[in-house]
């Protein structure tokens, strides 16, 4: 599905573009340093795997304790682990500013919503690539953050998968049309190569990882990450509506 005439998200004439570089492709001997390598970031991305939702195993409650008394961006922390219900709100008590579960492993989604946002943080849905974000509407007025997968969570470094920008496109139409202050976050081979065409599909929030840490200087790939999500969403609020 192609753009045509202005985007709705753009109405408002006001897109505020964040960068969360994913500590996943950071060193982990050195995750608080890191941290300090991005000032220009807006967040930083915590990718929490318990090798059961996915094949991988990363970090839990301790580390992000420890990041949280450290980092000078808020903790935007992923959860791809099975029961969330059960664990996601240890993370906000950990010191986490936004906690994102996956609608595949929450039983009771809008329960943890409003448990997330009662600690005090933002409540974030994710969902996989093959997850159809339409059921979901319902939802989203308990959200302020829905996040797409445009690789399989799991493991970084992955191929950005292009047939999810349909989605991300229908996910924007769902957001606005449910009003508030939703951030619409993509995540999964995010790079130079591939922000623009996110930002055009309505992501407003953009998680990184080698594309940032791999990089000479992190922070100016953040800063240059940036600059081409906003040219895009530039250029697409100047396309004639």
């Amino acid at each position: 599905m192609e753009l045509s005439g202005r985007p709705g998200w753009l109405d408002s004439g006001v897109v505020t573009v964040r960068i969360a570089p994913s500590l996943l492709a950071a060193d982990f001997a050195d995750l608080g340093g890191a941290a300090t390598q991005v000032p220009g970031a807006d967040w930083l991305h915590v990718d929490v795997m318990d090798n059961h939702f996915v094949p991988n195993l990363t970090i839990g409650v301790p580390v992000v304790e420890a990041l949280a008394k450290v980092a000078p961006q808020p903790l935007d922390c992923h959860l791809m682990i099975d029961d969330p219900d059960r664990w996601a709100p240890a993370y906000v008590e950990a010191g986490a500013s936004s906690v994102t579960f996956h609608a595949e492993a929450v039983r009771a989604p809008v329960h943890l919503a409003r448990e997330l946002r009662r600690l005090g943080a933002r409540a974030g849905l994710a969902l996989r690539p093959a997850t159809d974000v339409g059921p979901y509407a319902d939802l989203l007025p308990e959200l302020d953050l829905l996040l797409v997968m445009t690789v399989e969570p799991g493991l970084g470094g992955q191929e950005f998968l292009d047939t999810c920008l349909p989605k991300l496109r229908r996910a924007r139409e769902l957001v606005d049309r449910a009003g508030g202050e939703i951030w619409l976050q993509v995540d999964g081979g995010v790079g130079l190569e591939t922000i623009e065409r996110c930002a055009e599909a309505g992501a407003d929030m953009f998680v990184a990882g080698s594309a940032v840490y791999a990089a000479d200087d992190p922070d100016a790939a953040v800063a240059e990450l940036r600059r081409r999500a906003e040219g895009a969403v530039s250029s697409a609020w100047h396309t004639p509506g």
